[in-house]
Formats: structure tokens, sequence, C-alpha cells
């Protein structure tokens, strides 16, 4: 990836919002996946509970993040 494609999408308040989502979603997924499968053992129900949680998250993340952006922007 180019460094100016990337200083690019740094400017967009929105794409930086989505950028900054999706990057973090994506590691705490991972993170929240080997926690649940350490504790129950049970790949099924850790990889449905990590979806479930990685999908609500991810949206209430974006949200957050706008919020932000909006108080910033008062």
């Amino acid at each position: 990836m180019n460094v100016n494609n990337i200083y690019s999408v740094a400017k967009n308040p929105q794409t930086r919002s989505f950028a900054k989502t999706v990057t973090w979603r994506v590691l705490a997924t991972l993170i929240t996946g080997v926690i649940i499968y350490l504790y129950t053992g049970e790949l099924g129900k850790a990889s449905e509970i990590t979806l479930t949680a990685a999908a609500v998250l991810t949206v209430a993340y974006y949200f957050h993040e706008r919020f932000w952006l909006w108080i910033r922007g008062k």
C-alpha cells in the first residue's frame, strides 16, 4: 500500500473512522475468540459467541467514534 493512500484515508474523518473500526475489530475479535475458546474448550460455541460479539461491537465502535468526532466539531 502506498503511503500517500494511507495519508488520504487519515484525512477523511468518515473513512478514518471506518478504517479504525475494521482494524481494531479484527484484532479484538481474534483476542476474544482465543480467550473464549480457552475458557469453554468448545470451538463451535467460541466461534458463535465471538462472531456475535464482533458484529455488535463493530457497529457500536463506529458510532462511538462518530460521536467523538461530532463533539470535537462543536
